[in-house]
């Protein structure tokens, strides 16, 4: 199992070499991993036309999103059916690149999770991509505070212009969300991004994730500002516009 996933890693990263060295198009150039899980033509099909799609209606929205982004989808058996049956990660901003991972385990197999959740993920990594919000070559510095807005951002922009909501990312109720957002801004720099963003060890999930939906509405809500507006602003701005000092 962890040859198989060493070598996913080293195709991931033989795909970002190769298209650092190569003049690439306009758009979204996308690329199927078939390694071991095949998809069907009409599965591609509609993936294609979803991604392109969803990338026209960013460009209207987001206009400094990268000229082209490669994007590499691939199935996978895990479970995600809190977010619809798709996942996906911002891996680099240079080049502009974004794996997506639809799930076979989703009820109604890998056609329903994209008709489910492909827009909305590739609304949310896409929105990374325009903010320098990437695996590994981030231009923002560390923290869980910095984490939580940019994720917050991201949940919200898709939220907003899709239309979709994911249990995963849905604030807890305000007086909790509020406790959250205290404790997240108490963390040194270096707190365990695993547990914060993901799963705690105290049984909370992805506090990073719903603390910071809490954050970017409070904000908007403060301000009168838009999602969009927002995604112009820094971290801290966003903190205090939210009614929260660091």
């Amino acid at each position: 199992m962890k040859s198989i996933k060493i070598l996913g890693l080293f195709i991931t990263l033989l795909l970002i070499n190769n298209c650092k060295n190569q003049p690439q198009p306009i758009g979204a150039t996308i690329t199927f991993k078939e390694e071991e899980k095949p998809f069907t033509t009409e599965q591609k099909e509609l993936i294609q036309e979803m991604i392109t799609n969803s990338e026209n209606e960013i460009r209207t929205l987001l206009p400094q999103l990268p000229d082209s982004i490669m994007v590499a989808v691939e199935i996978v058996d895990w479970d995600l059916d809190v977010v619809g049956g798709v996942t996906g990660r911002t891996e680099t901003n240079s080049p502009p690149f974004v794996a997506i991972q639809i799930s076979e385990k989703y009820p109604g197999g890998v056609t329903k999770a994209a008709q489910t959740a492909l827009k909305h993920t590739i609304f949310h990594e896409f929105h990374h991509l325009s903010r320098g919000w990437a695996i590994q070559d981030n231009v923002y510095g560390p923290g869980i505070n910095i984490a939580t807005v940019n994720e917050g951002l991201a949940v919200v922009f898709s939220e907003e212009y899709t239309h979709q909501s994911m249990k995963a990312d849905s604030p807890p109720e305000a007086a909790v969300a509020a406790q959250w957002a205290k404790e997240i801004l108490e963390l040194p720099e270096d707190a365990n991004y695993q547990h914060w963003m993901f799963e705690h060890p105290d049984g909370r999930q992805s506090i990073g994730y719903r603390t910071g939906n809490y954050i970017i509405r409070k904000a908007m809500e403060n301000s009168g500002k838009n999602v969009i507006e927002l995604s112009n602003t820094t971290p801290a701005e966003i903190w205090e516009l939210a009614g929260y000092t660091q």
